[in-house]
């Protein structure tokens, strides 16, 4: 039978999880001075291979291998998990020569990996072994051997996984993080295998996919008069109003500001055109930049909106704050 749960103690709780931090703390830095020669030919494995780096582990390790194949997989190299125990019901057939596995065992001697290794070897699929014991057969059978091996668990028993999970945590990180150095990763690449995401919306996002185009767009000439220029302001909603020649070329923006502060001027606007009111070059950016451009602009010169142009620097959108937080880019 369970016996009876003991009476809570805040205090033992929090030195224990203080304790988990030391311990965990403790394996990730033991890392550092068994990390050498090894790493770096797993690293230039995972360059060279053609197809997929396949990631497999079972119980808590399987866990982190679902894990470090998504890093892998958003940070430039191919990568995959494949669950051990399927790959001996058909889904070893997933793995071809051209790919590489990296097999995740704290003790090297999971039965469901074991028994797989014969296999890969006769299709002659390099194997990199992360294991915290490199004599297991999982280490023997390994081309190269990460050791992800820990003093102790911070589990009071020792029996949960939990340091050695984070080690091996922290070693398939740095593996990502080199493979992504040594391709060349940027953050534009970053944000095409994360389009959904922040960063994916503010490097993907061009300004011709958020603006306001056509009709939508406010625009008078510069001899409309003042009655007409409040007109295209009210009926695009814009707050503004560009001013532009007959070839759409930008001469000048009319903002409701503008008129506020003629008005409270005591300014008299009987017969004056736009061209009179108008604020003459305008900040204004090309169709083709980034909408996190805009925004940035916006921010640097105190501004909510802006009138964009094609290549030949005649009006053909207008975007301003909310278009931009519509889109999700601020």
């Amino acid at each position: 039978m369970t016996a009876a749960p003991e009476p809570f103690d805040a205090a033992r709780a929090l030195r224990l999880a203080q304790e988990t931090f030391d311990i965990e703390a403790a394996a990730v830095l033991g890392l550092k001075a068994r990390t050498g020669e090894g790493f770096a030919r797993a690293v230039q494995a995972m360059l060279q291979v053609r197809g997929r780096v396949v990631v497999m582990g079972m119980g808590k390790s399987g866990h982190v291998g679902r894990k470090v194949a998504a890093t892998l997989a958003s940070t430039g190299t191919p990568a995959m998990f494949v669950h051990p125990a399927e790959a001996s019901h058909g889904d070893l057939g997933m793995i071809k020569p051209i790919d590489l596995v990296l097999a995740i065992s704290n003790g090297g001697e999971s039965d469901e990996i074991t028994v797989i290794l014969p296999v890969l070897k006769r299709l002659g699929v390099p194997l990199v072994a992360m294991t915290g014991n490199a004599l297991s057969t999982l280490g023997r059978h390994a081309d190269i051997v990460l050791d992800s091996g820990v003093e102790k668990e911070a589990c009071p028993l020792n029996l949960a996984p939990t340091a050695s999970t984070t080690a091996q945590l922290a070693l398939g990180d740095a593996l990502a993080v080199a493979l992504l150095d040594a391709r060349g990763f940027r953050e534009e690449d970053f944000a095409r295998s994360h389009p959904g995401g922040a960063l994916g919306r503010k490097l993907l996002t061009h300004l011709s996919d958020v603006m306001r185009t056509g009709d939508a767009v406010p625009r008078v000439a510069p001899g409309a008069v003042l009655v007409d220029v409040m007109r295209s302001m009210s009926l695009h909603g814009f707050g503004a109003t560009a001013v532009v020649d007959s070839a759409g070329q930008v001469l000048g923006i009319f903002t409701d500001g503008d008129l506020r502060r003629l008005v409270e001027a005591g300014t008299d606007l009987r017969g004056k055109t736009a061209a009179d009111v108008m604020h003459a070059g305008p900040r204004t950016i090309r169709s083709d930049a980034l909408a996190v451009e805009a925004a940035q602009m916006m921010e640097q010169f105190g501004i909510t909106r802006l009138l964009v142009v094609d290549e030949a620097g005649a009006l053909c959108g207008a975007v301003n704050t909310n278009d931009l937080m519509r889109a999700k880019v601020i």
